[in-house]
């Protein structure tokens, strides 16, 4: 029985339809997005580990690995769309990196932070992404 086609999710793009947040908003989210994402990344690690069992474990032991998958599956999938009920996106599983979308100097950017961050201390281009982070002291919310 081969194994799922599925061992990191695809990569996340940004909506065009996004929330707009402030930089206060959006650091008010974080009590409940850092959850979120925590929860996010282990599930990541657990479906890796879990995908890594299905190709090594024997044929009888399949079927039960690959319930467990489908099911951590399913539960990741709910993660990603609370946050995105939340207006966040996930942009990276495994470490967990977040944008939100915010303005700067009357357009969008990315508001950008990552699991183990206290607050959002970064934001980049629309189209730069986490190479292209910058202080957020240098955002001009307009």
């Amino acid at each position: 029985m081969p194994g799922p086609q599925f061992l990191t999710p695809e990569p996340v793009s940004t909506r065009r339809n996004a929330r707009r947040f402030t930089l206060e908003q959006a650091n008010k989210t974080l009590p409940l997005v850092k959850r979120v994402v925590a929860d996010i990344v282990r599930s990541h690690g657990d479906i890796t580990a879990l995908q890594g069992n299905l190709e090594t474990a024997k044929p009888a032991e399949q079927p039960a690995i690959q319930q467990k998958l489908t099911k951590s599956l399913e539960r990741l999938q709910d993660y990603v769309d609370e946050l995105s009920e939340i207006g966040c996106e996930l942009k990276d599983f495994r470490i967990g990196l977040i944008d939100f979308i915010g303005r700067h100097d009357g357009r969008d950017v990315c508001l950008c932070w990552k699991l183990g961050e206290e607050k959002i201390a970064f934001w980049h281009e629309m189209k730069t992404g986490f190479t292209g982070r910058q202080p957020i002291a240098t955002i001009r919310e307009r």
